[in-house]
């Protein structure tokens, strides 16, 4: 046995801890279900690879109201978990994913990008960049090679959303793609939930996972700080949405405040669930208010 073995590193619990050997121990485990046919909400889904150089995966989600000839929004989900733990192939995921897609109408692209601390940032960023090139290459005439993508799919009406971590990446997504001309997809809009830019503790972890990062300040950590930034944002509508009990609700109300005020010309909303903690309709996804966040996700969709 390696003496070394029972010294720690690092220690960023609840989610793993980082021995002197290298050795990572993870303590949040969760199961993987396969793509299916939801058996409730008629929604199919599949798996594809959008990155074969780093074998990149996505689950992509179409529901039952796709029908050739009829365009659907299409949304790109990226899955929360602090960078470093879940999967968009969870059953937590998966079954709200499901959900989205049929309450939605919406194609939905959830991706599965790798996760620190083995990959550290920026991999999940280039990761859901990747699975955002590949889900343009469909906006080509005879680039795109995915049917569900080119048949179904209005590449007018384009959102990009997360929740936790996952809201943090689809937000750089937006400012990358503002960077990015040969970008062909214009996004309609972006949807934040419960957006993780960073608060006490947690730039611990961030400054442990982002070797390069500058700190507090960074960009991507606390956008808020950065108005040029959010002036370039390359979409016409955000939606922030926050819960009264989270932890990670001040940066929320401030990044959206920061929006508002900066000279970016699309329309900033806000929605607040008052009275339930961070991604509630995830961990309790029968509760009283979950139903009212998701309705209010779909409104946003799906306004005119």
């Amino acid at each position: 046995m390696d003496p070394q073995s029972g010294l720690i590193a690092h220690d960023f619990s609840p989610f793993f801890r980082v021995h002197n050997t290298g050795r990572i121990e993870r303590f949040l485990h969760h199961d993987f279900l396969p793509p299916s046919k939801h058996p409730v909400t008629g929604v199919v889904s599949k798996d594809v690879v959008v990155s074969p150089r780093n074998g990149v995966k996505a689950r992509v989600y179409l529901p039952p109201t796709g029908v050739p000839g009829k365009k659907l929004p299409l949304i790109i989900y990226v899955h929360g978990g602090a960078f470093s733990i879940e999967s968009a192939f969870s059953s937590q995921y998966h079954n709200y994913v499901n959900s989205l897609a049929a309450e939605s109408g919406s194609v939905v692209v959830s991706v599965e990008y790798r996760l620190a601390p083995e990959h550290p940032i920026p991999a999940c960023y280039d990761d859901c960049w990747d699975a955002t090139k590949w889900v343009d290459s469909h906006s080509r005439v005879g680039q795109g090679d995915d049917p569900w993508i080119t048949d179904y799919v209005d590449f007018k009406r384009v959102f990009l959303a997360g929740d936790s971590a996952g809201a943090n990446i689809a937000h750089e997504i937006v400012v990358r793609a503002g960077g990015e001309s040969e970008l062909g997809i214009e996004f309609t809009g972006l949807i934040l939930v419960h957006p993780y830019f960073g608060i006490g503790n947690t730039e611990h972890l961030w400054n442990f996972i982002c070797p390069e990062t500058i700190g507090a300040n960074d960009s991507r950590l606390n956008p808020a700080a950065h108005k040029k930034l959010l002036s370039n944002l390359r979409c016409e509508r955000v939606l922030v949405c926050v819960a009264g009990k989270d932890f990670l609700k001040e940066r929320g109300v401030k990044y959206h405040e920061a929006l508002k005020n900066s000279e970016w010309n699309g329309v900033a909303e806000f929605f607040e669930t008052e009275g339930e903690g961070h991604v509630f309709h995830l961990r309790e996804p029968n509760s009283e208010k979950a139903p009212l966040l998701m309705k209010r996700v779909v409104e946003f969709v799906n306004k005119e």
